[in-house]
């Protein structure tokens, strides 16, 4: 059956509103893939320069701690030293119960749960075995913070000396336990510290 002329043409605006609404959508498609491509530009590049910042923050706190290492280490080296020789065998069945004995005397804050304070250590086994301590050659390494996130014994231990002093702590193996397991270190075994206190960073800034 043949079309009338007004068929024709509404055929044909059909067709064109379809073919306009096909390339629509075919441009829609492609700009909101390009939104995507640019957000996800956009991301990664916050992510970059996030990454920046963090490698530059911590290589700044590597350099500040690295300086504050040297300056502890000058200061207080040669005092602690001579502990380095303490470390020998001991009879590990007779360590049952934490004990205590000052080397030295200090003359600042006692130590108690809430005191905060830095540390150099020496840790041996009962073989006289240094699984870890603050001396490297000829300097000390940073001291640790003192505080309850260290193993019982230690905190337990540290109690009642004060700031200064010099103390070596006999821990048995119940309160030695949260040291990571190695050949030096046995689970349930007594191990020995003496440790050295010092001021916490604020109050030695005080002194300068």
């Amino acid at each position: 059956m043949a079309t009338s002329k007004k068929q024709r043409i509404g055929i044909i605006v059909i067709a064109v509103v379809m073919a306009v609404g096909t390339v629509g959508s075919f441009f829609v498609m492609i700009l909101a893939n390009n939104n995507s491509m640019a957000d996800q530009k956009k991301t990664q590049e916050q992510n970059e320069k996030l990454q920046k910042e963090y490698q530059k923050q911590m290589a700044e706190m590597e350099k500040q701690q690295k300086e504050e290492a040297e300056k502890l280490s000058a200061q207080y080296y040669d005092e602690f030293k001579q502990y380095g020789t303490l470390p020998e065998a001991f009879d590990a069945t007779k360590v049952k119960s934490l004990e205590t004995e000052d080397l030295k005397a200090g003359d600042g804050q006692e130590i108690s749960d809430d005191a905060r304070y830095r540390a150099y250590y020496i840790g041996w086994n009962s073989e006289g075995k240094v699984f870890d301590g603050s001396i490297e050659g000829d300097r000390l390494k940073l001291p640790i913070e003192g505080g309850p996130g260290l193993i019982e014994g230690w905190v337990q231990g540290v109690k009642g000396m004060k700031i200064g002093g010099v103390r070596v702590i006999s821990i048995p193996g119940d309160l030695a336990k949260g040291l990571a397991p190695s050949a030096d270190i046995k689970e349930g075994a007594p191990l020995k510290f003496v440790v050295m206190a010092i001021p916490p960073a604020a109050d030695a800034e005080k002194t300068e």
